[in-house]
This record gives structure tokens, sequence and C-alpha cells, in this order.
């Protein structure tokens, strides 16, 4: 069987092939990239295979994986379709915000295309991929695709016009974001940046967590942990009278506008 052949070896690619090795992945994962001390790193964490020059890597490609930056996704491909090597049918792109009807006019109309959007968090195989499929996508390469992500976490079939809102609301940022920020707010009431951080992890990994598994409804716990006249109670309404849901928005707004940005390139 063909490799998979990372064109790009940046933070997801390391993170795919991180997570998929820890995850007991053992087909071949070839990565090809202009800039070699990112290969040799990759090399050393993920038994990746190194190739140094772009017609050899197609060649190798039973599946294609684009995982440059977006607005790199179009030269690239040019340089695919000038290499002298047909692509492979099956090309995944990682690129937000990139709309299948420009990447089959990049590459021609004999690729079948597949967008996917995995978290960072695939590296340590906990990640959530989000998917959309082009038509004329065959059942066993659809299933190939949901087999492959599959490995890092749990793969999630959208239409492709959901994707840039999921892309702006899956980020792990979010949750990094809001750790850093209650863990800055705890040390201003009191607390030692430790103690803060571990607060602060406590109250959204652990409480998400037992939300997951609790099987109740979020509703009822934020009922539950906010008793009228409570610390909990008197949090949350401050928070939103400061315009927390409001901020929140605007950040989904934004990552969406920037997604439709991409998409003019």
């Amino acid at each position: 069987m063909k490799a998979t052949v990372f064109l790009g070896g940046g933070h997801i690619t390391g993170a795919l092939a991180a997570g998929l090795r820890l995850a007991g992945y053992d087909g071949e994962i070839v990565v090809y990239d202009r800039h070699p001390e990112k290969l040799r790193a990759l090399r050393r964490e993920s038994r990746v295979e190194m190739v140094r020059d772009l017609k050899s890597a197609v060649e190798r490609a039973g599946m294609l994986v684009i995982a440059v930056r977006p607005g790199s996704v179009r030269e690239m491909l040019e340089e695919v379709a000038a290499c002298g090597v047909t692509a492979p049918r099956l090309c995944v792109s990682l690129a937000a915000g990139i709309p299948l009807r420009k990447l089959r006019a990049w590459l021609g109309p004999r690729v079948r295309w597949v967008r996917a959007m995995p978290s960072p968090v695939c590296r340590i195989a906990r990640g959530l991929t989000p998917v959309s499929f082009a038509r004329g996508v065959t059942k066993n390469e659809r299933a190939r695709v949901r087999q492959f992500f599959a490995c890092v976490g749990p793969v999630l079939d959208l239409p492709e016009r959901q994707l840039d809102a999921i892309t702006a609301a899956h980020s792990p940022t979010h949750g990094y974001h809001a750790l850093a920020t209650l863990a800055k707010a705890a040390q201003a009431a009191g607390l030692d940046r430790a103690t803060a951080l571990t607060a602060a992890a406590h109250a959204l990994s652990d409480g998400i967590l037992y939300w997951r598994e609790s099987g109740q409804a979020l509703t009822d716990l934020l009922r539950e942990a906010a008793t009228p006249g409570g610390i909990a109670a008197a949090t949350m309404s401050a928070m939103d009278a400061s315009g927390y849901a409001r901020v929140v928005g605007n950040g989904i707004r934004a990552g969406v506008r920037q997604a439709r940005l991409n998409a003019r390139r």
C-alpha cells in the first residue's frame, strides 16, 4: 500500500504524526518540506520518512495531505501539477478556509478532495477532526479518511458550509486562553500562580469532563453549581453582565471572517 504523504512539515503535521504513532498506527508516513530542520525533528519524534524533493513525494503518495498555510496552498498545488507526476486520486487539505472548488481548480478535476480540520490535541490522540467530502469521493475513500483521522480522536462529518464555524469553535486555544485568563484573575484575588493554575484547570477541564461522563444536561449542571446567593452564582452573573457571551461571540465571528479571507486567496 502506498504511503500517506504530507506536503508541509509544520505544527499540524507534527501533531498528527505524533498522535498516529502514539495510537499504534504503523502505516508509512512520508513528509516533504523545503526546510530540512523540520523534517529531521519529525523523523526523530515520529519515525516519519523524509523526502527532499516534491516529485518523489508525490510518486509515493496513496493519499496526499496538503499541510501548508492557507496562503501557500495554491503555490504548492501548482508545483504538484508541474512536477511531472500524476497526483493521487485522493487528496486531503488541512488549510483553513480554502474551499473545495478552489482546490479542484488548482489541481484539476481528476483529484477527489477532502477537507479536514484536525485539532492540535491529536498529538495525544484526543483531537477532534471535522471533515467534509467533495462530490465524487467514493465510499471506500471516505472510510479510509475517517479511519485515518479516527486514530487520533473523534471524526465529525460536516457539510463544507459549516467548516469555518467549527474551525473557529473547536480550537483548543479557547481552553488555553480561558485557563490563562482565569488563572490571572485568581492570582489577582490572592492566589499564587501554581495554585491559581490548579484551580483554573480544575474548573475548566475537570468540570467539562464531569459533564461529558455524567450524561447530565449542561443547563442542569449550571443550575446545580450556581446556588442562589452563592459564590458561583455571583461570579457567573458578573461575567454575564460584563459581556462574556458577547466577547466569545465576537471571537467566533472573527475566526469565521478570517477563514473567509483565506478563501479569497
